[in-house]
């Protein structure tokens, strides 16, 4: 089979006519493109079929899916167009190629499909281009995919910060989490009130311009259809949510609320130690740590005998702990009702404790009780226990990159995992 027939096979060139192939000097196979006679071409500016206006002196090269470990290029000489409803000359819009790049579609479609597999360093090394044709082919298709997405049926927000440098460098995303998609919708840098209002906006002037060029009679608000939001318990977040969505069921997060009594018992932990070393006392809380912060189920042998030894002594620590322990049956509540119940008496008990750090978890429970509370009004339907998944994925992502020295170039990234985009129409399929 020869290669034009192979070409013709997984490409649609109309108007136009392969004439041959051959390899140059370079060990490289330079496929040759003829417009077809008194064919017309197609405006790059509206995109109407024109009369050809003049010929390019010189061919221009675009780089096509390497055949058999050989480099392939295709090789055209552009044409003018006289466009009559623009009144220009512009140049033409060519099938296989975007704009000015030298790269086709199919090759850039092609390059971004490995892209999820590799990390770009090892795709540019694989196939013999640069890491910029890597980038610019996943922003090809990233850009695509948000441009043809649709955000009419999303009911579910997470909203999550995470840290993507050393030192206080975070990025606020933004994730449907509803059971229909969870995919990411959102990026912006830093986690600041200013960040997430800014994402919110986007979205909602993403989703009017959809329906304006869909033609919706009676388009919608993407915020006014925004059912549920997951988060943490940021201020910034929390002050952002209640102004944009008023009517949405805003759920703090399980997760988030538990990683706070984890922090507050390894405090508790950290004071005893060294109370007890400062008072010449056994040191019988040395390598205890993980013995009250993880759960019991993933104890080892040593770890699970330490801490049954440890809750026979009368320790800060181990009444912080049994606090904590307590507090997990607040989740098992089916009814709101109840779980407040609970929630009050468990408050009461820990105020009367005298450990600080667990005194704090009471007030900002008491604080934020109609949010936590919520979780139950939600039926238990969401918790960013879903967005800390996609956070996994993200981190995966970015060590598979060996990092990213840009925002832009991390954002294309992590929408290219993580955003479950559409991808660009083409002839051929890729595995």
């Amino acid at each position: 089979m020869r290669l034009i027939t192979v070409l013709n096979r997984c490409t649609e060139f109309k108007r136009f006519v392969i004439e041959e192939s051959r390899f140059d000097e370079h060990g490289e196979i330079m496929v040759s493109l003829r417009s077809r006679k008194n064919s017309k071409g197609e405006s790059s500016c509206c995109g109407q079929l024109s009369p050809t206006y003049d010929t390019a002196a010189e061919a221009r090269l675009f780089e096509f899916i390497p055949f058999w470990g050989f480099p392939v290029f295709l090789v055209y000489r552009m044409r003018r167009v006289a466009c009559k409803a623009c009144d220009r000359v512009v140049v033409e819009k060519v099938p296989w190629s975007s704009g000015k790049h030298h790269l086709t579609d199919i090759y850039r479609c092609f390059l971004a499909q490995w892209a999820k597999k590799l990390s770009w360093t090892e795709v540019a090394r694989s196939f013999r281009t640069s890491w910029d044709k890597v980038y610019h082919s996943v922003k090809y298709v990233v850009e695509y995919g948000i441009a043809h997405r649709c955000l009419d049926q999303v009911t579910a927000l997470g909203v999550d910060e995470i840290q993507y440098r050393k030192g206080y460098h975070f990025l606020t995303l933004v994730y449907q989490i509803d059971t229909r998609r969870r995919r990411l919708l959102w990026m912006g840098e830093k986690r600041t009130k200013k960040s997430l209002d800014d994402g919110f906006t986007e979205l909602e002037q993403e989703h009017q311009r959809k329906q304006e060029a869909a033609g919706v009679e009676e388009p919608t608000s993407f915020l006014g259809q925004i059912g549920f939001i997951c988060t943490d318990i940021w201020k910034a977040y929390l002050t952002i949510i209640r102004k944009r969505l008023p009517a949405a069921v805003h759920i703090l997060d399980r997760f988030h609320i538990m990683q706070h009594f984890s922090k507050a018992l390894d405090k508790v932990r950290a004071e005893e130690v060294r109370r007890l070393k400062a008072e010449g006392k056994d040191p019988v809380l040395t390598k205890s740590r993980w013995c009250f912060l993880k759960r019991k189920e993933n104890h080892t042998d040593t770890q699970a005998l330490k801490l049954a030894e440890l809750l026979t002594m009368n320790l800060r620590t181990v009444k912080a702990y049994l606090l904590k322990e307590d507090f997990q049956r607040f989740w098992e509540y089916t009814h709101a009702a109840w779980a407040e119940k609970f929630l009050q008496r468990w408050c009461y008990r820990t105020m009367r404790s005298k450990i600080k750090p667990m005194k704090d978890i009471a007030k900002m429970l008491r604080r934020h009780q109609p949010l936590i509370l919520n979780w139950f009004r939600a039926k238990k339907q969401f918790n960013n226990g879903i967005v800390e998944g996609l956070n996994l994925k993200w981190n995966l992502t970015v060590r598979k990159a060996f990092g990213f020295r840009t925002f832009k170039a991390l954002q294309m990234a992590s929408f290219h995992q993580l955003g479950d985009l559409p991808e660009p129409q083409l002839t051929h399929e890729f595995y």
